[in-house]
């Protein structure tokens, strides 16, 4: 049986790849768990310093598989809550990651598909991408995935693209913040490596720290919050990796983490 997800670690970098190219790598119930486990599995390992998430084949992902889909019709309301918290587990684990994590988006991405690309701190992508948010056609809705799409494009383009379930491309993609490059496909390794080797400069722990300090922006700015801040840096400040970065930077040389 052919993996469905292929998972390796070369030089701090976990590479994550969706492997069903033969149906658009959609995923079903167990590519879910399978993909949720991994990006634990990363998060959690020492040697990993950023995760990249790929697509084999012609698409990144065309989001629900229609045979588990069609599955889901006969479950009972538990059956059905179950899964679909598993796939609300997914989008989380890999928003909440701790590690950088790139989608590499070669091809075209939908609807949990573009879940995935959204949960992701930095997507890049090719002209002839096409995304959409397809659930509306199908009489569903984009729920679990509705958070980080609103948060990505903004509510006023949700209401375009969750209502319509129209297909845009990468440029549209890229005006509205669900990507943050597009690039021709010969330069996307290149412009993949170019953002591993900016992520890999940072300390670890500092990247951790940053990324659940932007969890932040959602509580009101007020005292409890200017004082929150104040102490995060302080504890980073007081860090060994802290006080390494700014000595390395005083006797201009590299910090450990580089080093």
């Amino acid at each position: 049986m052919t993996d469905t997800l292929l998972y390796s670690v070369t030089d701090g970098v976990a590479r994550l790849t969706l492997n069903r190219p033969e149906i658009h790598n959609a995923f079903d119930d167990q590519l879910i768990v399978k993909l949720t486990e991994t990006i634990e599995t990363a998060a959690a390992d020492p040697a990993v310093r950023v995760i990249v998430l790929a697509g084999e084949g012609a698409s990144f992902s065309a989001g629900g598989d229609l045979n588990w889909m069609r599955r889901m019709a006969g479950y009972s309301h538990a059956e059905n809550l179950a899964d679909a918290r598993a796939l609300a587990k997914l989008m989380a684990t890999l928003d909440q990651c701790p590690k950088p994590t790139i989608a590499r988006v070669h091809g075209s991405a939908f609807a949990g598909g573009l879940g995935l690309v959204a949960c992701c701190d930095i997507a890049i992508a090719v002209p002839e991408a096409l995304f959409a948010v397809t659930e509306v056609r199908l009489g569903l809705m984009p729920a679990v995935i509705s958070p980080y799409l609103i948060r990505a494009m903004g509510a006023r383009e949700a209401r375009r693209w969750f209502l319509t379930a129209g297909r845009f491309d990468a440029t549209e993609a890229l005006r509205i913040g669900l990507v943050h490059a597009v690039v021709p496909a010969d330069k996307l390794d290149e412009a993949v490596a170019a953002e591993i080797k900016a992520l890999k400069a940072g300390g670890p722990e500092a990247l951790a720290a940053a990324k659940d300090l932007i969890a932040l922006a959602s509580r009101p700015l007020d005292a409890a919050l200017i004082d929150e801040t104040a102490q995060r840096i302080a504890v980073r400040r007081a860090s060994a990796e802290g006080k390494d970065g700014v000595s390395a930077f005083l006797e201009k040389r590299k910090p450990g983490w580089v080093a």
